[in-house]
């Protein structure tokens, strides 16, 4: 796992950010961004190059899933990995983010190993 990658964090909630970022850390991972939300995010990627997005699902001015889908209609971003980490553990939305094209899902609350098993199946 390249370790070196830079990663966009998006979470309204900064506590949350900062859990994963610490996760992040502890997995060896430096090159953190972070974003609060789905608006702020999109910025990021059309400034920056980053190589993968872990997202919140629910927030205000853009969802994780509308992040999600203009990621993958957009030429330059479509195969940037998005892990979406939510409290949504409900079926349909898992259906739908996947549908949307998510890499993988984890629902809160979460261990830094359920962190650290996904980004191994997403970054391999």
């Amino acid at each position: 796992m390249d370790t070196s990658i830079k990663i966009l964090i998006v979470d309204d909630f900064a506590t949350m950010r900062r859990i994963l970022k610490n996760i992040l850390k502890q997995l060896g991972f430096k090159n953190l961004v972070e974003a609060d939300d789905g608006t702020t995010a999109w910025d990021m990627l059309e400034e920056q190059s980053i190589a993968l997005i872990i997202s919140d699902w629910n927030m205000p001015k853009m969802t994780g899933l509308e992040l999600l889908k203009k990621v993958r209609a957009s030429d330059r971003h479509k195969k940037t990995p998005f892990l979406m980490v939510t409290a949504e553990a409900q079926k349909q939305n898992v259906i739908e983010a996947v549908q949307a094209g998510v890499s993988n899902y984890v629902v809160k609350p979460f261990t830094a190993e359920a962190i650290s098993d996904k980004l191994k199946k997403i970054l391999k």
